[in-house]
């Protein structure tokens, strides 16, 4: 996996969230040249959840989350004002990937995710970075080794978190959080906690996107 800065570096604080569109299809054109960091993983990973913590938006949500997984079949994008410490602001689009992995969707579905996700990936210069997201009460699945290995492939850097923290204890989440930066390569540091009911690892992913979006500046 390529490497992406350590958490601790940049502080972001979200000033105001808008949804600024949506791909159906691979070719489709996004929604503005605004600087972009991707999420995905599998469906009902936790991913809109996360986002809606993430930005801010747990209470009044932005991000649709649903109980049906695979019903995401879009790339959703939000548009996202930001203040660096110390008082610089910018603006740049969270992207949400449908959902992967989920063998009940319709075939015809399920062979359009793939191109779409990947059409989006390739070749896109204004990708920042992409969050990984993984359960961390689960092994990674074949589906997450894949998806990780092609965005090595690609160069993009990457974080991987994991999600529902909340729902281990501490002992066993330290012990997860070592095993899976072993099974997938990865440093420590580049492994974030995330807990979309208390707000755990909120700051530390905040600040690691601070990271990536500052090495695109000019």
């Amino acid at each position: 996996m390529t490497g992406a800065p350590a958490h601790g570096q940049n502080i972001v604080k979200i000033l105001d969230v808008e949804f600024a569109g949506a791909m159906g299809s691979a070719g489709d054109p996004v929604p503005g040249d605004l600087p972009q960091i991707a999420f995905a993983g599998r469906s009902n990973v936790g991913k809109s959840s996360l986002i809606n913590r993430l930005l801010g938006r747990h209470r009044q949500k932005i991000a649709r989350v649903s109980g049906t997984p695979g019903k995401t079949r879009e790339i959703n994008f939000y548009n996202v004002r930001a203040e660096f410490a110390p008082g610089s602001q910018c603006r740049f689009l969270v992207v949400d990937l449908p959902g992967y992995g989920y063998a009940r969707a319709p075939q015809p579905v399920r062979a359009r995710w793939r191109p779409l996700i990947e059409g989006f990936l390739e070749g896109n210069d204004r990708l920042g970075g992409v969050v990984q997201l993984v359960d961390m009460r689960h092994e990674p699945t074949r589906d997450d080794h894949q998806m990780i290995e092609f965005l090595a492939s690609l160069g993009i850097p990457t974080l991987l978190v994991l999600t529902k923290s909340d729902k281990l204890r501490a002992m066993a989440r330290a012990r997860r959080e070592v095993e899976m930066a072993v099974e997938l390569g990865l440093d420590p540091d580049q492994v974030i906690p995330f807990s979309a009911t208390t707000g755990e690892g909120r700051d530390a992913l905040l600040e690691s996107l601070g990271g990536l979006l500052s090495e695109m500046e000019p």
